[in-house]
């Protein structure tokens, strides 16, 4: 079991990954209000483009912000999770057999809902 000294750092731990989740969505959803121009990214004038290559990149872009948003997005859910779990005295210990989460995977991942050997029966 853990102490109360390391819940409260694992707590500080997650408090700052949800910071910094939120500081990421917050950018990503800020730049993607500046999109609401077509040609805000590339620059130009026109709506047609010099060469099809500039939509693909373009695109390649938009997707890429995407990507970046969802990602951010979970690591707040996870975070979230986590805390939550904290609140209800169940952090630290596995969602799947109850045992608990050794503390060196809790170090690598505080947000860890299963031990090692469970997830590899996933």
């Amino acid at each position: 079991m853990l102490t109360e000294k390391q819940k409260e750092s694992f707590k500080q731990q997650l408090l700052e990954m949800k910071k910094e989740a939120e500081e990421e969505l917050e950018e990503y959803k800020d730049d993607r209000l500046k999109n609401d121009y077509e040609n805000d990214d590339t620059g130009e004038i026109s709506s047609v483009a010099d060469h099809p290559g500039n939509l693909g990149t373009d695109q390649f872009e938009r997707e890429k912000e995407q990507t970046f948003y969802e990602k951010s997005r979970e690591k707040l859910m996870e975070v979230n999770d986590a805390l939550q779990r904290m609140e209800e005295d169940r952090y630290g210990l596995s969602e799947k057999s109850g045992e608990p989460i050794p503390l060196e995977r809790l170090e690598a991942m505080p947000t860890a809902r299963y031990r090692v050997d469970e997830m590899e029966d996933e």
